[in-house]
């Protein structure tokens, strides 16, 4: 355990120091940027070691004389850690040239500051052996990610997204300390290895009230309002990260706690199942309706907690039913597609990012053309486009195909079980139908055609440090995808240390028809490039002429003209309007000489317009009636204590 808590040492040390030499600006990024880099390579490589060699690694330590801080590193945790690291990483290097105002030096310090935080508490809440460490550790990931999602406080909508985020954090850790209160109350320990003495009926409780407690964390619908608003008011590594990674930590907490209890129920995985259907679908088709380019990956992030709670529904049931090669399938695939959607999803913020920065907008409608002057960002944001939306021969294909495959074996069990696997099987190919139609949008709208506003047409694609981790996410999503054998055997190497007992299956005949199907897809592009490399050197040298395609009788057509994403996704969101109902500000065009016009649509999320009312809004006017208990007199401070200490006595 001597790297890990070095790489957190240095981490932390790293976000210290930024505060520390804020007016240096230039300089205050150099030292921020590479004690964290050099923190998160060493944990990475430990990570990776105890992964490929599995074991159990421990550390405890007393906390204020009464609880012990435990920590523990098995496969589960390993598998995690590699992910958290490798993105922070790359986070923390795309920032450098990111973060590029003087004028917030010192609030880039700070963000430096709870940046290298978030990386540490993730660490420690995917390796937190007992509940007193989790929580700690939870509250400081909670916290942490507050303040960097109000990084630009300034604006009102900012504002309104951390509070909102503050708000769904809390509400779910009160749901993860309930269910840990139960557990608790039945084994005296606060430690996870203790839960297979719990009777059956508490395990299905704790289990169902902490899926609600992580399901908040992971974005899980109806629980993932707050993750709209918050990932496009973040900074866009800190968004790479929270959605990349900081949000399966919610998986994480389901599969540990499955894991500890050990209730192989067929009840709890079909719930998993259902709500992974549910966020798949209608992620992606909220994500089909939005106009701001980060708002739309974060709904991307809900479609895909989706896919990955499929694979382990998937898993779940097969080891209720006793299934081990289904069991095996469902968590391999889930688990490879949370390394495979931290890789492509952060890939697509941090692209995200450059379009932002060097265009001044988010709005995809206002984009075009941006190829031309980005290649490097348009190359690599369509590799990132493939790859989420499960095509060989990339990363996201792998893990699907496996979900695929463990949804197949399903077919063969009881009535309810097949019902659930035929409706998986038809969920993921929606799934990923639609994700393809949501990012040939945002490609096309985006990167092709012409720009829309002045803003998109003088770019450029200067920052080294930006470009520099998009080609390497780009570069994984192939290398994952054309060899997938390496990453498949280590999500399996998480699937047996956590408990689930199935690590002995024989992978091969998956991993080959997987691999056939990629090299295929391989050899499919490699013929591609070289049919374009053949044209080019046929071309060299001779007059290519061009002229204007046919304008449809216009004699002067304009940027304007070009197909919006909105028109683009509008005949598939009116086929789901009564989940996805479209709101339009159209005002009609009278006379002969009519005035300009404006067209205005708005997908609205039936979760956000019922669960703000539900569960924000009186917790809000909660804490506004409560307002008068902080008043700043340190007198009644002292007596709320004494009272405190009073009211504890009764139960000591």
């Amino acid at each position: 355990m001597n790297s890990f808590i070095l790489s957190i040492a240095l981490i932390c040390c790293g976000g210290i120091a930024a505060l520390a030499v804020w007016r240096q600006f230039v300089f205050m990024k150099i030292v921020a940027v590479s004690a964290i880099s050099v923190g998160c390579t060493i944990g990475l490589i430990d990570a990776l070691t105890k992964l490929l060699h599995p074991g159990t690694y421990t550390l405890s330590l007393n906390y204020l004389r009464s609880f012990s801080l435990s920590f523990q590193i098995d496969g589960l945790s390993a598998f995690f850690l590699v992910a958290i690291y490798a993105v922070s990483l790359l986070a923390a290097i795309y920032s450098f040239h990111y973060l590029n105002n003087r004028e917030k030096a010192l609030r880039s310090a700070v963000s430096y500051l709870f940046f290298a935080l978030l990386i540490a508490s993730m660490a420690l809440v995917v390796t937190a052996a007992n509940m007193i460490t989790f929580m700690l550790s939870w509250e400081i990931m909670s916290l942490s990610s507050f303040f960097l999602v109000m990084y630009d406080h300034e604006s009102a909508e900012n504002r309104r997204a951390g509070y909102l985020y503050f708000v769904f954090s809390h509400v779910g850790a009160m749901f993860i300390l309930a269910s840990f209160g139960i557990f608790y109350g039945h084994t005296g320990s606060f430690m996870f290895s203790s839960g297979s003495v719990i009777p059956d009926s508490a395990k299905l409780t704790i289990l169902i009230l902490s899926f609600v407690g992580f399901g908040s964390k992971a974005g899980v619908f109806p629980l993932h309002i707050w993750l709209p608003h918050a990932h496009p008011a973040a900074p866009s590594h800190i968004s790479a990260v929270m959605s990349g990674v900081m949000i399966k930590t919610g998986i994480y907490g389901i599969v540990r706690l499955y894991a500890s209890l050990g209730l192989h129920t067929p009840l709890f995985g079909e719930i998993v199942l259902v709500a992974g259907m549910v966020s798949g679908i209608l992620g992606v088709v909220y994500a089909l309706g939005q106009h701001d380019i980060k708002r739309l990956l974060a709904y991307h992030s809900v479609e895909n907690i989706g896919i990955i709670l499929i694979g382990i529904g998937i898993g779940m049931i097969g080891v209720s039913f006793g299934n081990p090669v289904m069991a095996v399938l469902g968590f391999c695939g889930g688990l490879l597609h949370v390394l495979n959607h931290s890789i492509f999803k952060s890939l697509l913020f941090m692209g995200a990012g450059v379009v932002i920065q060097k265009t001044g907008t988010r709005t995809i409608d206002m984009l075009g053309g941006l190829l031309k002057n980005m290649k490097i960002t348009g190359v690599t944001f369509l590799v990132g486009s493939l790859a989420i939306s499960g095509l060989p021969p990339f990363n996201g294909f792998v893990s699907e195909f496996f979900i695929y495959l463990g949804g197949f074996r399903g077919v063969a069990l009881d009535k309810t079980a097949f019902v659930l696997s035929i409706m998986a099987i038809v969920s993921l190919a929606i799934i990923g139908g639609l994700a393809l139609a949501c990012f040939t949008k945002v490609v096309g709208v985006v990167f092709q055609g012409e720009p829309r506003n002045p803003g998109a047409t003088a770019v450029d694609e200067k920052g080294p440090t930006m470009l520099a981790p998009m080609l390497i996410l780009a570069g994984f999503c192939f290398i994952i995808g054309v060899f997938p054998r390496l990453f498949v055997h280590m999500a399996l190497k998480a699937i047996p240390v956590s408990g689930l007992g199935y690590g002995r299956i024989p992978m091969e005949p998956f991993l080959n028809i997987t691999t056939n199907i990629t090299l295929a897809a391989t050899l499919f592009f490699v013929i591609l490039m070289a049919a374009l490399a053949l044209r080019l050197v046929f071309y060299k040298g001779k007059t290519i002429g061009s002229s204007g395609t046919w304008g449809c009788g216009f004699t002067q057509p304009t940027a304007r003209m070009q197909y919006t994403g909105t028109s683009y996704a509008a005949s598939i969101l009116e086929f789901f309007r009564p989940v996805a109902p479209l709101q339009e500000e159209h005002p009609a065009i009278r006379g002969r000489f009519p005035e300009k016009t404006h067209y205005r649509s708005h997908v609205d999320d039936i979760a956000e317009r019922y669960m703000v009312r539900v569960v924000v809004s009186p917790v809000m006017w909660l804490f506004d009636r409560l307002r008068w208990i902080q008043h700043g007199d340190i007198h009644l401070y002292i007596g709320y204590i004494l009272l405190a200490i009073v009211v504890l006595l009764f139960f000591v």
